[in-house]
């Protein structure tokens, strides 16, 4: 008869045989922590997919009609600029803005060496961007080759941002284009676009990207206070019968998070991982706990030829079970955390814990550990007292 404050049969079971439970412990760990950091990567790709989409002044959005995600706007699927002239004669609307997107090659003025920059531009008089910095510096990009750099840029493009808060004029190229930084701001780009950014007028993007204004890759609808958002979204889907995409701003940013969710290998690609993640786990705790039924085996018989039930030894192996991944969980969580905290720092990624992806995770360690204990009670539904004995 077991004391009241004696340890569990399914604890001491576990722990006899200690490298053998630091192991499983340590694997399940792992596992847990591959399917964290599959996912947190995953979340916070998702989450720099529309971290620009966010800031444009919008409350509804005009794109080329077969526009899949940000790339498209942005090379190859513009619209001619007369749809935002009529966008202005629908009632509800207050102010339409044009928005050009582009690449160029931004010279490192340090290292002399390339590298892709997205380029915004857009006509100052029609702020594009919710960003207090870039409305201080309206008048500055209205002149020629002024353009305003995010500070939150790769070091790659160099040494701007300190020098421009050291009082240094900052002068390089963008497209073999002489270009003078006249403002910083903090925008951040995507993994999915690029990882440096500037903002400019129309005219300027114009010269450096060599594309003519009358193609825009966004249009930017504003709304009055009082109008109904539904009932003009419908007024100018019926006015453009198809010419363009017309959906609201947040419609917009769901749209990009689900093309690289379903339309691109992002998703399976950390869909896979996260699996693989599970699979190690349950491969790990099959293991562990088969060999535990394998070398108590014959006092499982004895017990049984005692009178004991079958479900007191599925429980007890479900108890192991469930005692494996509470003590992998705990380690794994505590990794990412500190993974985590190193992704933002060194790929500056918002990889982020939440309580979501704590539970799922925890959830899914938990029905790992469950399945193979489920698995490993399979020898011992098989054993049979006369045959030990």
């Amino acid at each position: 008869m077991r004391l009241p404050h004696d340890p569990p049969l399914s604890w001491l079971q576990l722990t006899h045989n200690r490298s053998r439970f630091l192991v499983a412990v340590a694997g399940i760990a792992f596992a847990t922590l591959l399917m964290f950091m599959q996912l947190g990567f995953q979340g916070a790709l998702y989450k720099t997919a529309t971290d620009i989409h966010r800031h444009f002044l919008a409350d509804i959005v005009l794109t080329g009609p077969r526009t899949e995600n940000f790339f498209d706007a942005g090379l190859y699927q513009t619209f001619t600029k007369r749809y935002l002239a009529r966008a202005r004669q629908v009632e509800g609307v207050a102010s339409v803005a044009p928005l050009y997107i582009g690449f160029g090659h931004w010279k490192n003025p340090i290292a002399d060496v390339n590298r892709q920059i997205l380029i915004f531009g857009f006509d100052p008089d029609k702020p594009a961007f919710n960003l207090p910095e870039v409305q201080q510096h309206l008048e500055d990009i209205k002149r020629s080759d002024v353009v305003l750099f995010d500070r939150m840029s790769k070091p790659d493009y160099g040494p701007i941002t300190s020098a421009f808060e050291n009082g240094d004029t900052v002068t390089t190229e963008v497209n073999n284009c002489r270009v003078v930084v006249k403002g910083l701001f903090s925008l951040g780009g995507s993994i999915f676009s690029a990882a440096g950014v500037i903002i400019t007028s129309d005219l300027n993007f114009a010269r450096l990207v060599r594309r003519p204004l009358s193609h825009v890759s966004v249009g930017l609808i504003r709304l009055r206070p009082d109008a109904n958002v539904d009932e003009v979204l419908q007024a100018l889907k019926k006015q453009y019968s198809g010419g363009v995409r017309v959906q609201t701003l947040q419609r917009y940013m769901e749209r990009e998070k689900v093309y690289w969710k379903q339309g691109s290998p992002i998703g399976s690609i950390f869909t896979i991982g996260t699996v693989m993640g599970f699979v190690v786990g349950l491969v790990i705790v099959y293991q562990v706990l088969y060999s535990e039924v394998a070398d108590n085996l014959s006092h499982y018989a004895t017990l049984k030829a005692l009178g004991y039930s079958q479900k007191y030894f599925y429980r007890l192996i479900l108890e192991q079970a469930i005692l494996l991944s509470c003590l992998g969980y705990i380690p794994g969580f505590l990794f990412s955390i500190v993974l985590y905290k190193a992704v933002v720092e060194v790929v500056r990624l918002p990889a982020e814990m939440d309580i979501i992806r704590a539970i799922s995770v925890f959830l899914f360690t938990a029905l790992m550990c469950g399945v193979a204990g489920f698995m490993a009670t399979k020898k011992l539904r098989q054993a049979d007292p006369a045959d030990i004995f």
